[in-house]
């Protein structure tokens, strides 16, 4: 294991000192990161409503039940079965703390989804800060190498018209006749 570990710790520490020097990256890494936090609140949204809807039947199908034996403690008591009462009531009973855990369990329900949906809005409002935030990392990039290009362009050229001029023996003619032609020029004007 020591060496897997070894390994795995250099490949991570390259990664962070790859992102370092690359925000641009990171900063779509982490924006990766975050919706796929997004994609995850949302499925747990889903799921978290699944189950209310769930609990909503159940409640409803616990009610119709608190009903039906509700009716059934009253038709015991007219016909005077108070044991068959007594066990109805009790079933009702039974069924009404059934009830108040479903409800309960549903208002825990309704509460977490609350809590996913204020979360999905916090790692959303992330997400947006972070896609700007590399928008400008990359605005910035590009604005450097533009620059940067320019840069190379211009020393380019100053490098290239400088070295055209020193050392060109051509030039170095043509300049020689050109003085010449103008030390005649300033004799003549001087003689007369």
């Amino acid at each position: 294991m020591g060496l897997f570990d070894d390994f795995s710790k250099f490949f991570e520490t390259r990664l962070e000192e790859f992102l370092r020097n690359n925000p641009h990256l990171e900063l779509q890494a982490l924006e990766e990161q975050l919706r796929e936090q997004e994609d995850d609140t949302l499925r747990l949204i889903a799921d978290l409503q699944r189950q209310e809807k769930k609990l909503e039947e159940n409640i409803l199908a616990t009610a119709q039940e608190v009903k039906r034996w509700h009716s059934r403690v009253e038709r015991a008591r007219a016909a005077n079965k108070v044991d068959l009462a007594r066990a109805a009531e009790e079933r009702e009973a039974e069924l009404l703390r059934q009830g108040n855990q479903q409800w309960g369990q549903m208002r825990g329900c309704k509460e977490r989804i609350e809590q996913a949906k204020q979360l999905y809005k916090q790692v959303h409002k992330r997400r947006e800060e972070v896609k700007i935030k590399a928008r400008e990392v990359e605005a910035q990039r590009y604005a450097k190498k533009a620059q940067s290009w320019e840069t190379q362009a211009w020393e380019r050229n100053r490098s290239f018209s400088s070295s055209n001029t020193v050392g060109d023996p051509l030039e170095d003619r043509f300049r020689r006749w050109e003085t010449d032609e103008e030390l005649q020029k300033m004799k003549r004007n001087m003689g007369n």
